[in-house]
């Protein structure tokens, strides 16, 4: 007997971790879901930034990386791979900007094996992720009924905040009610 419930595809919405979620991986993580579908999840890990710069995996990158130029630890599954997110500013369609594909909105995914140079003059600031977080079939809408994670709208500027380790508390704090008071919970519940 199969389940015959349709997924409403969060494609383009933010996973925020809540302060229950105890996997390391994922602790005050800000995950921008780039699929998500019957067959499973995949997204990115916004705020985790590593020592590795940018120049040092794709140098002909690295003039369009945003600041800090460095690349993400995108989740933990493929650490090995890299994908980058752009923000395309203004109106183009997905047909005007070639090596860009819309994930939602203004945000989508580059083509990594495309010129550099064909995208720069369309192209807000670039961010390249080592790895990404990915879910099984019904994986996350179970982690999503256990309370692990907030699902929140995205917006352009969470792909390139220039100070990631803000993200968590300010992605919270411009949510209403009870979510934006979730900001202020304490990184050690224990010191409270």
């Amino acid at each position: 007997m199969s389940d015959m419930t349709e997924v409403v595809s969060l494609a383009g919405r933010l996973l925020v971790a809540t302060p229950a979620l105890t996997d390391p991986n994922f602790d005050r993580a800000v995950v921008l879901l780039l699929d998500h579908d019957e067959e499973g999840s995949l997204g990115v890990v916004l705020n985790r930034p590593t020592p590795v710069g940018v120049e040092a995996v794709l140098e002909s990158w690295a003039e369009l990386a945003g600041s800090p130029a460095v690349v993400f630890q995108g989740g933990p599954v493929a650490l090995d791979s890299a994908l980058a997110l752009a923000v395309v500013p203004g109106e183009q369609t997905v047909e005007e900007v070639l090596g860009w594909r819309r994930v939602h909105g203004a945000i989508g995914l580059v083509d990594l094996e495309a010129p550099p140079e064909l995208l720069a003059s369309e192209l807000g600031s670039l961010r390249v992720f080592a790895g990404y977080a990915g879910w099984g079939p019904g994986q996350l809408e179970d982690e999503l009924l256990d309370g692990a994670w907030y699902v929140v709208d995205s917006e352009p500027g969470d792909v390139s905040v220039p100070d990631p380790a803000r993200l968590w508390r300010a992605v919270l704090r411009r949510q209403r009610g009870e979510l934006a008071m979730v900001a202020t919970y304490p990184d050690d519940p224990s010191m409270n």
